[in-house]
């Protein structure tokens, strides 16, 4: 029926990189889902508790963009303890035009990384205060080092500092980052002291209860809660949902299902019918984002389907003219 190119990981991070084009591609992405006739269902979620593991499945068909994607993405938390990534999975890619499979990147997540990250600085840029300098990190996954990474491609980052539970885990990642970007980055292992004179917050935890509280934030301070995926996941305090000046959630639909504001909306803190405004629509000028350098900003990031179209679509781009993949007949 035609050609299928497999391509790994060390292919894909050959030629694929957070840099301001992945940041860009992401943030067409958004836009489009508020602009275009963008179609995204619902994410498929499949919980396996024996094994402390989840599966997400995400798609969505981005008009004008001649491909769309399949990503299967399972979290099995446990697999460290075994010698084993805790984040694995692969996307296909698919004709939009003829439903074949054009390719199958086996990319153990990389392309998801980079796209959260790649997020974050779409939200910072539209969202954070022009002269937004020092961070705050809650975590100290892989997240925790690509969300830092990123926000210096949009704002000028001076310097940053790392809470995570295993304060030992959060030394080593400030460490890792102060010799990678070249930034002082220290770790705190006290969470109202490590947001205190933050200009971004960024949370990147699995976190059931609430780590950030409505009471350390302060005006002009901009938040990304990014590890909010699941329905029983929840880093932020439904109270700073309510208090901030401005929430803004990647999609309206599914933060209500699984990210920040589903804790916000089921704790009485919002109304499930007040209205949210999407980060696409901000984008587009269709919703005002920040008006004032003293507004207190939060944006929920639960990850969407567009994103990942729009990321495979750039990798295969970028893999184009390489000696790259394997391609075999179907």
């Amino acid at each position: 029926m035609g050609q299928i190119t497999i391509v790994t990981e060390s292919d894909l991070r050959s030629a694929m990189a957070l840099d301001l084009g992945a940041v860009d591609c992401v943030e067409n992405a958004f836009r489009a889902l508020a602009t275009e006739a963008v179609i995204m269902p619902p994410v498929l979620r499949l919980d396996i508790k024996e094994y402390n593991g989840e599966v997400d499945v995400k798609t969505a068909y981005v008009p004008g963009i001649d491909s769309f994607a399949i990503k299967i993405s399972p979290g099995f938390f446990d697999n460290p303890k075994l010698g084993l990534a805790s984040v694995n999975g692969l996307m296909v890619l698919f004709s939009a035009h003829t439903g074949l499979v054009e390719a199958v990147l086996l990319d153990n997540g990389f392309l998801t990384d980079v796209r959260t990250a790649a997020a974050g600085a779409v939200a910072a840029r539209h969202l954070a205060r022009a002269d937004a300098r020092r961070v705050a990190i809650f975590g100290a996954g892989v997240q925790a080092r690509l969300q830092l990474e990123a926000l210096t491609l949009v704002r000028p980052i001076e310097a940053a500092v790392v809470w995570a539970r295993d304060a030992n885990k959060a030394k080593a990642v400030a460490d890792d980052l102060c010799r990678d970007l070249g930034l002082p980055v220290s770790a705190e292992p006290d969470p109202e002291r490590a947001l205190a004179r933050a200009d971004i917050v960024v949370t990147t935890t699995p976190a059931k209860r609430p780590i950030l509280l409505s009471e350390w934030l302060r005006s002009g301070q901009h938040v990304t809660a990014m590890g909010s995926d699941a329905e029983h996941k929840n880093e932020i305090d439904p109270a700073a949902i309510a208090r901030a000046d401005l929430y803004v959630a990647d999609s309206r639909a599914q933060a209500a299902v699984l990210g920040e504001l589903r804790h916000a909306i089921d704790s009485g803190a919002v109304s499930a019918n007040d209205q949210v405004p999407q980060l696409g629509e901000i984008i587009a000028g269709i919703a005002p984002g920040r008006t004032s350098d003293d507004q207190l900003t939060i944006c929920d990031l639960t990850g969407t389907g567009v994103q990942d179209t729009a990321i495979a679509a750039l990798a295969r781009q970028r893999l184009t003219g390489r000696a790259a993949g394997t391609i075999i007949e179907n």
